[in-house]
């Protein structure tokens, strides 16, 4: 069963079978709103306890995930106020561009089973440019 809650721009969407603990899933959405720019700094962050009401999510599952974020600097809270999404953009040890090392893992594993379902190469690029589903 997938939970999703969208608060202004921000969607969260958990997937509880995927093997992936739920406070990594809320940190890489966190992550990917950003680097994606859906997400920027000064965005107001759902409550703990409203987003964890809306993903059906524990609450200190939720609290680990911001806790996290806050470590690293991405984001900020200030008591009584919420918490927000700071300067600081996501980056792994070493500088590397965590956004494009993101994308060349989703496109490894899509293409990965692309492959082992037998799509070749021109099926796919015709698919992609037939796609009425990426509007960018």
């Amino acid at each position: 069963m997938n939970s999703t809650i969208t608060e202004n721009t921000i969607p969260f969407s958990l997937d509880p079978t995927n093997g992936v603990p739920i406070y990594r899933q809320i940190i890489v959405q966190i992550e990917n709103g950003i680097l994606s720019g859906r997400m920027k700094p000064g965005d107001k962050l759902p409550t703990i306890r409203s987003l964890a009401v809306a993903l059906k999510a524990n609450p200190n599952t939720i609290a680990k995930a911001y806790g996290e974020l806050e470590i690293r600097g991405i984001l900020i809270t200030q008591v009584g106020s919420g918490t927000y999404i700071s300067n600081k953009k996501p980056s792994p040890d070493g500088g590397v561009d965590i956004r494009k090392q993101k994308v060349l893992e989703v496109t490894g594993r899509f293409l990965r089973e692309l492959r082992d379902l037998g799509v070749g190469k021109e099926e796919l690029l015709d698919m992609i440019s037939n796609w009425e589903g990426y509007n960018k």
